[in-house]
């Protein structure tokens, strides 16, 4: 029984950060929001939603530990920087856009993009040093 009561609340903090990330990212194109705040939002979010991490996820405990720690810190940071009435208005519009379906099409076009990008450098490097 507590096994399944650690795993709903993981569960929850893990769509909380999800729904934050969204939050900076909408902040940082609101024009009520601070400069520096837009900065550091973009970098936070930038960081949350990249398939590239500053630690690879291979390195044993440090590899997760970095997405554990350093993403739900920037979004703290971030959000004590943006006005509370921005933050609870961009909140509302990431919890609504999370319940939207979400496109499978998307993701495989968004994945083939990147196979492509690092097949396309593959074939540079592989030119660049056997000729």
């Amino acid at each position: 029984m507590e096994k399944r009561n650690l795993f709903t609340t993981l569960r929850k903090w893990a769509r909380a950060i999800k729904r934050d990330a969204h939050v900076l990212y909408l902040a940082a194109r609101d024009p009520r929001v601070p400069w520096y705040a837009k900065v550091l939002a973009l970098f936070v979010a930038g960081y949350a939603l990249s398939p590239i991490d500053l630690i690879p996820d291979f390195i044993p405990v440090i590899g997760l530990l970095d997405d554990a720690i350093i993403v739900p810190l920037g979004i703290l940071i971030v959000i004590k920087l943006i006005p509370s009435d921005v933050v609870a208005e961009h909140r509302a519009t990431a919890a609504a856009a999370s319940e939207r379906p979400v496109s499978r099409i998307a993701a495989v076009v968004i994945g083939t993009l990147w196979l492509g990008l690092f097949g396309v450098a593959a074939w540079m490097t592989y030119r660049y040093f056997a000729a």
